[in-house]
């Protein structure tokens, strides 16, 4: 019986610790402190800087929008950019119920541009929510501020667009352990177009190719599996996964030279839609979207992940499912 009550009592200090610890960070997460006092310069610049950005190199209007699915990669519905509303929910993997916000002014009229800047940059909402990774706030914190600031000009900018979206809604714990995601931005400044490599780095940054094209668990990158591919993107008809874009001659694209790299993305930039049967598996690379890139934008990314060292991992890109 001593044995027992001596247990007892261990178990009950531990979940005292457990509801302890889970309170505090109920209350007292995210803290990234208050949003920043600023003014984003609206000139056309700005905006073009910011519209080149959020369109074909961060793909912020990508999510951001409503995406036909029964056309080859999915490509945004006209008349819909930044108006949100995307689901990301359990039949893609993702833990509970997560919405792309609205982004155009209809909705984002009220928010300052400290506020747009801290949810862009640190992954905190106007109401002091935690934003969910899948919004790549981690890797935008490390996009130059100039650049950041000028997505910010060009959602300005964007036709206001009516649409109520609802509130993510993630399962717990993962709805507890999100408010630790956020963090301070840690910008740094735009390569000079001349240091290919380093400026092929932070445009593979801006534009997320990591977090595709590597394994995960859990909405972590397994260390290792960089670049290597084999991210699942559940479908209907089954399961589509990413290819390895290191320069490992078989496993990956070392056998490409650039000239084909940038002519397999710009191939897409002018080509008409083409449907998806039910029964296809449909690429999620928005093809569409990142065939916008200049060919030196693209050339640099070539050049900087040919850089990383090859990754022999062998993709079984689709299966069906039987």
């Amino acid at each position: 019986m001593k044995i027992l009550k001596i247990v007892g009592f261990v178990v009950a200090i531990v979940l005292f610790v457990i509801l302890g610890a889970g309170l505090y960070v109920n209350f007292s997460q995210p803290n990234v402190g208050v949003a920043p006092a600023l003014t984003v310069s609206k000139d056309s610049l700005s905006i073009a800087r910011g519209k080149y950005l959020a369109n074909h190199v961060s793909v912020c209007i990508d999510c951001h929008s409503q995406r036909d699915w029964s056309a080859f990669s999915g490509p945004v519905v006209n008349g819909t950019e930044g108006s949100g509303g995307e689901v990301f929910d359990h039949n893609a993997g993702f833990p509970g119920k997560i919405y792309s916000s609205n982004l155009t002014p209809a909705n984002l009229s009220g928010w300052s541009d400290g506020e747009l800047y801290r949810a862009i940059t640190a992954g905190v909402s106007k109401d002091g929510r935690a934003l969910f990774p899948l919004m790549a706030y981690n890797r935008f914190g490390k996009m130059s501020s100039d650049d950041i600031l000028s997505i910010i000009a060009y959602l300005r900018s964007l036709k206001p667009i009516p649409n109520a979206v609802p509130k993510t809604e993630l399962d717990f714990p993962v709805s507890l352990l999100n408010k630790l995601s956020p963090k301070l931005a840690e910008h740094q400044p735009l390569p000079m177009a001349s240091d290919t490599i380093k400026y092929g780095a932070y445009l593979v940054n801006a534009a997320g190719c990591v977090d595709c094209h590597s394994k995960q668990d859990k909405g972590q990158i397994i260390a290792g599996t960089e670049f290597g591919g084999g991210m699942e993107f559940r479908q209907p008809a089954g399961i589509i996964r990413a290819p390895n874009i290191t320069k490992h001659q078989t496993a990956g694209i070392g056998s490409w030279n650039k000239e084909l790299f940038v002519a397999r993305f710009k191939a897409h930039e002018k080509s008409p839609s083409i449907k998806v049967g039910k029964e296809e598996l449909n690429s999620p690379m928005p093809w569409k979207m990142y065939s916008g890139m200049t060919e030196q934008d693209l050339s640099a990314i070539y050049t900087y992940l040919r850089s990383l060292p090859a990754n022999p991992n062998q993709v079984e890109l689709k299966s069906y499912r039987k």
